[in-house]
C-alpha cells in the first residue's frame, strides 16, 4: 500500500532495509540514504524550516511513494520505469561499490522522481515557481546526508577515497556525477512535465535519457577509471549487515 504519511514513509523504508539485509543485497543501501533523508525533512517540518510545511509532507509522501512503488514492481515482476530498473538490476548483481548503488539510486530518484512529484504536488492548476526555495532546500539536504555517507563509506571501503584523487577531471559519470547539475536538471524537467499536455511521453523520454545515464554510472569509459573500480570492489566489505550498519550510523 502507498504511504500515507512521512512517518510510514519511514516505516516501509526499514521494512525494505530489512529484507533486503536478510539477503544480504545490495538494494539496501539506497533505502539507508533515503531514510536518513526523510528523517531530516521530517525533523524540517517539525520545526517549521520550509516555507510551506504542509506541502512539504505531502510532496514527501508522493516523492517516496514513487520508489517504494516502483521497488515493489520489482518483485511483483511488474512494469516499472527504465531508470530504476537499470539501478535495481545492478543491485542484483553484487558488483557494484557502494557508491555505485547510491549513484544509481539518486540518478532515478532526484532526476526523474522528483520532477514528477513536484509537479503532482502542487496539482493542475498550481503555481510551480512558488516551491522552488523549498525544493532548493531539499536538495541541500540529500547533498548533506550524501557527504556523511561517504565519510563513512572508508570503513568499509578502504581504497575508496582513490576515485576521487584518480578519477578528478575524468568524464565519466561515476566520478563527475553532480548532485547540484541533478538538481538544476530536476527543476527543469519539473517545469517541462507540470506544462505538458502529453505527460506520459514526456516522462517515457526522461526515463530513456536517465536510464541511458545509469548505464553510464555503471560502466566506465576510461580503462584506468575500470581498472581501479575493480580495485576498489576487491577490498571492500562484501557483507551487507555490516556495512548497513556502518552506513546507518
Amino acid at each position: 500500500m502507498p504511504a500515507k504519511t512521512i512517518d510510514e514513509v519511514i516505516f516501509q523504508l526499514d521494512e525494505i532495509i530489512n529484507f533486503e539485509c536478510a539477503q544480504n543485497s545490495c538494494m539496501a543501501y539506497f533505502p539507508i540514504l533515503y531514510r536518513k533523508v526523510t528523517v531530516r525533512i521530517k525533523e524540517g517540518i517539525l520545526k517549521n524550516e520550509f516555507e510551506n510545511n504542509q506541502r512539504m509532507e505531502k510532496l514527501d509522501v508522493i516523492f517516496a511513494n514513487r520508489y517504494i512503488e516502483a521497488y515493489q514492481n520489482s518483485i511483483d515482476k511488474k512494469p516499472f520505469t527504465k531508470s530504476w530498473k537499470n539501478a535495481f538490476d545492478a543491485a542484483k548483481t553484487g558488483k557494484m561499490l557502494i557508491m555505485q548503488h547510491l549513484l544509481l539510486g539518486i540518478n532515478a530518484h532526484i532526476n526523474l522522481d522528483l520532477g514528477i512529484a513536484v509537479a503532482e504536488t502542487v496539482g493542475k492548476d498550481g503555481e510551480l515557481m512558488d516551491f522552488e526555495n523549498d525544493f532548493n532546500k531539499i536538495n541541500e539536504i540529500l547533498a548533506s546526508m550524501i557527504a556523511s555517507v561517504e565519510a563513512k563509506i572508508i570503513s568499509v571501503s578502504p581504497l575508496f577515497g582513490l576515485l576521487d584523487k584518480v578519477g578528478k577531471g575524468r568524464e565519466d559519470k561515476l566520478v563527475s556525477f553532480s548532485i547540484n547539475i541533478a538538481r538544476d536538471g530536476a527543476w527543469l524537467f519539473a517545469n517541462e512535465y507540470h506544462f505538458s499536455p502529453k505527460k506520459l511521453e514526456c516522462l517515457k523520454k526522461r526515463d530513456t535519457a536517465i536510464g541511458f545515464l545509469a548505464e553510464k554510472i555503471i560502466t566506465q569509459k576510461s580503462f584506468l577509471l575500470k581498472y581501479l573500480v575493480k580495485t576498489i570492489y576487491f577490498f571492500e566489505k562484501k557483507n551487507v549487515a555490516k556495512i548497513v550498519s556502518v552506513l546507518q550510523l
